[in-house]
């Protein structure tokens, strides 16, 4: 009787439809399930951040729901823009959508990960093959990308942004940018990426996460004047995270970064960390952060979320609570529902 591997289904959480919807009037991250339960978990700290009105909390409502709306379409119209995309789009740069190759990347980031996978391989050899940007947050970085793959990357994307092509945002905070997977650069690019470089380097820097990251969710943020400059403090839905300064060239917009986000007073004394082009940050998920306002000039971003189902399968990041799973598109939000790990191949037949 033959067997065969059978395709792991990923999901979300049901939370994605209630909790962390953010309000960038206010700066506020809110949880909404109904009028009464948001004047009642919200009411002081709403009227403290200008929200004083009957017709600012009308509008504040207003937006909620269709944001609840937006959420609850999101993976259906995903897999719509994918299919058009797939089908009508005509790509400015076609080598960026080979299969990666070491030649784009940085030679101290293949050095890192090479090391990573050596014999004897331990986190204070990796230490010194890279910058720690706080030994307290863990907070590292070093180069990931060359900077011909960058300005490559940067015009393919640029290209996208012109086209007529539908485009979805990137995440529930950035209105502008691309998410990677509806462009197609998924498997050629960010897989390769966190299996054969991240998942080593990730072992040694947080070996809590080892040999679990087993999903991501990718993709460019862009900040430039006119549309977003900055970016309130927050927590990504991820165990790890990859932040990587495409270009171009631009002033202000440093990172800053908090304790965890259960830490009471997180963000009493954030550090803050300069972007360097072709240079990536390494943080845990859970690490409150923001981006200061731009300067001058336009700031892309790419951004890797590492997920490890194994861990968020027990307790999602975003609610804290055991995950109310929803069938989802592709990876979903990395969450999987217990199956068996093989069918029965002539049951089938």
């Amino acid at each position: 009787m033959g067997t065969a591997a059978a395709p792991r289904r990923f999901c979300r959480c049901a939370c994605f439809c209630s909790e962390n919807l953010y309000v960038a009037r206010y700066g506020l991250h809110v949880r909404f399930r109904s009028e009464q339960q948001l004047r009642q978990d919200y009411g002081p700290i709403l009227r403290s951040r200008g929200c004083v009105s009957p017709k600012d909390f009308q509008q504040l409502l207003e937006e909620l729901e269709k944001e609840v709306e937006r959420r609850q379409r999101l993976g259906k119209e995903s897999a719509a823009r994918k299919a058009l995309i797939v089908n009508s789009y005509h790509p400015a740069r076609p080598d960026v959508y080979s299969s990666l190759q070491d030649v784009a990347l940085a030679p101290e980031f293949l050095a890192a990960a090479e090391y990573s996978t050596s014999p004897g391989a331990d986190l204070q050899g990796l230490l010194r093959r890279l910058e720690t940007v706080s030994e307290e947050k863990r907070i590292y970085r070093l180069p990931v990308f060359t900077a011909p793959f960058c300005q490559a990357l940067l015009e393919e994307l640029d290209h996208f942004e012109q086209s007529d092509m539908p485009k979805g945002r990137p995440n529930t905070m950035n209105n502008y940018g691309v998410l990677l997977h509806e462009l197609g650069l998924d498997e050629p690019l960010v897989t390769p990426l966190r299996e054969r470089f991240l998942q080593p380097l990730m072992a040694l820097l947080y070996p809590e996460y080892r040999g679990w990251l087993d999903t991501h969710r990718a993709f460019v943020v862009k900040y430039a004047p006119g549309q977003d400059r900055e970016l309130g403090c927050h927590y990504d839905n991820a165990e790890l995270t990859l932040n990587v300064a495409l270009g171009k060239a631009f002033t202000g917009g440093a990172l800053y970064f908090g304790d965890l986000f259960q830490v009471p007073s997180a963000l009493a004394n954030p550090l803050e960390v300069e972007h360097v082009v072709g240079q990536g940050i390494l943080h845990r998920g859970g690490q409150l952060h923001g981006a200061r306002p731009l300067g001058t000039g336009e700031r892309w971003n790419l951004v890797v979320w590492l997920r490890a189902s194994a861990v968020r399968n027990r307790l999602c990041p975003m609610c804290c609570r055991k995950p109310d799973l929803v069938d989802d598109e592709g990876f979903g939000d990395g969450f999987t529902r217990e199956e068996p790990t093989t069918v029965d191949v002539c049951a089938l037949t």
